[in-house]
């Protein structure tokens, strides 16, 4: 799993310059979704709202500073019903005491707090700007040694393939298994190390097509005054970095794919072992004059949804789909597509299984060699590589709920075959055709020739989403989260961040052992 990684900025969805060979061939032999979303475009209630099947208002998951109770069962308990070890290795941002919510190994700690420090405050005066989310990651890309995030994924990529080597090794558990290798990159700050800053020719790095001031909504504008980039907006220069080093961390992370691929294949699991990768969102990375996410545009909500392994066909799906699909999906395999073997649950999940889409293609699936749609190729917006699978006729539907930072009124989204709108109280609302107009520049909402689709999308938002409800219940979880936070640090009482329980006596050659029987128990022979 990445973190803010749009599907646009990868070769396996088309751009011409970004490597990503490991993700191009999960994809080239598997099955690739070209029109995925998450539910909410933000790392910690997007991973909410994924583990739990259920959309983030109906878990309060409001913000990167909301506890995920643990009474919300996740698609991780659902597998331990059925009989899989379950591992978590890497980033997973879950806020509250519950550190593992189904997880029966955690193999690292987090990258980020898992206490209440980023409450948004939407009484605040205006739409006060982020303090996380500045320019600051433009003017200091560039090469570095290493920086905190390489530290951490360096250790989640270790701890996972280590962890896949002892699966190998392991004769007194054949319980199958669920790992989740969960890395930060390419998540800002755009600092990649040299190796694969140089993996670039920083002239090759393709810019954003210009948006006219007619076509500036007022979230994005409210996103530009957020971040700092309002009035001189970002150069060319600073936008050129800020995409090489995230092109340059987008590939760090697919060698991380490649490499728990190939230890896969190293210790024979290959062939029963389904590969799945996804991102959390994505990263508007200089599209319409702004970065990072927390907004509905493509780039920003749009995740690569790349499935390879047995049973899985090979081919592009064209239909929506979102993140919250994923529990149902892995509880089918799972089961082998028999509904009927799925754990009891409290809640229906809010997604629908993919696994009959995935193993069989569908109606409109198309050819998957060469590349998709990324629509974020070339000089960042047409060039599409190889064939596509067409969005035109694409089944399926995907839902999304934003209510954090540079906002105080709840935002929401409906992506319907063709067709994208996006609803936040006090705003214009917007409609994009997205075949016809994939950067989203013409909003059709108030086109005279689209007014029974908006005025339907319009019901239908009403109807599913009560604005004034979920921003009073926004407002009071923000109230008593702030009490709680002044609180602790107040007294300097400690958070509930994971610490890893590694048992290090039997780790290696201790007393009484001998080296040679440790060696022989460690060893995986080579597949003959």
């Amino acid at each position: 799993m990445a973190d803010q990684l749009a599907p646009h900025f990868t070769g396996a969805y088309g751009h011409p310059v970004v490597q990503t060979p490991a993700l191009d061939a999960l994809a080239g032999r598997g099955v690739r979704f070209d029109a995925a979303y998450c539910n909410f475009p933000l790392c910690a209630p997007s991973r909410f709202s994924m583990l739990s099947g259920q959309m983030p208002a109906s878990i309060g998951a409001w913000d990167n500073g909301a506890e995920f109770a643990a009474s919300v069962p996740t698609l991780v308990h659902y597998l331990r019903l059925l009989g899989y070890r379950t591992t978590l290795s890497g980033k997973m941002h879950f806020i509250g005491p519950d550190q593992l919510h189904g997880f029966e190994e955690r193999l690292t700690t987090d990258i980020y707090p898992s206490g209440f420090a980023l409450t948004p405050d939407w009484e605040a005066a205006g739409v006060p700007p982020s303090d996380w989310y500045t320019m600051a990651s433009l003017s200091e890309a560039g090469p570095v040694v290493t920086n905190y995030q390489h530290d951490f994924d360096e250790e989640a990529g270790f701890a996972a393939v280590r962890h896949l080597y002892d699966l190998a090794r392991a004769t007194d558990d054949e319980r199958p298994f669920f790992l989740v290798a969960s890395f930060t990159h390419p998540h800002d700050p755009y600092e990649a190390r040299q190796r694969w800053w140089d993996l670039y020719d920083h002239d090759d790095i393709d810019l954003p097509d210009p948006i006219a001031p007619d076509a500036v909504d007022p979230h994005t504008r409210r996103l530009w005054r957020g971040i700092g980039a309002e009035g001189a907006g970002v150069t060319p220069e600073q936008c050129r970095n800020a995409r090489h080093g995230y092109y340059a961390n987008t590939s760090y992370f697919d060698s991380w794919v490649g490499r728990l691929v190939e230890v896969l294949d190293e210790t024979g699991r290959t062939d029963d072992t389904v590969v799945i990768v996804i991102a959390d969102h994505g990263d508007m990375l200089g599209d319409r004059g702004t970065f990072f996410k927390m907004c509905f545009f493509e780039r920003a909500a749009r995740v690569p949804f790349v499935m390879a392994g047995p049973g899985v066909a090979n081919c592009a799906v064209p239909d929506v789909c979102s993140l919250v699909d994923l529990l149902p999906t892995l509880l089918d395999i799972a089961t082998d597509g028999d509904d009927g073997g799925w754990p009891e649950m409290s809640t229906p999940p809010a997604g629908r299984s993919l696994w009959e889409l995935a193993s069989s293609g569908g109606a409109g699936a198309g050819d998957n060699s060469g590349g998709g749609n990324s629509d974020g190729g070339g000089s960042s917006g047409g060039g599409t590589n190889g064939s596509r699978s067409d969005s035109s006729d694409a089944g399926g539907e995907a839902f999304g709920e934003y209510t954090s930072v540079l906002t105080t009124q709840p935002m929401f989204m409906i992506r319907r075959g063709r067709h994208k709108w996006i609803h936040c109280e006090g705003d214009p609302p917007l409609l994009y055709d997205l075949v016809d107009d994939p950067l989203e520049r013409n909003n059709l909402a108030t086109d005279p020739a689209h007014a029974e689709l908006a005025a339907a999308f319009a019901a239908e938002t009403a109807e599913r989403w009560d604005s004034a409800e979920i921003r009073e219940r926004v407002l009071a979880s923000q109230r008593s989260r702030r009490v709680v936070s002044a609180a602790t640090h107040a007294a300097g009482t400690p958070w509930w961040d994971y610490s890893p329980q590694r048992n290090i006596a039997a780790e290696y050659v201790r007393d009484g052992m001998n080296w040679l029987h440790t060696s022989r128990g460690s060893r995986i022979p080579t597949p003959r």
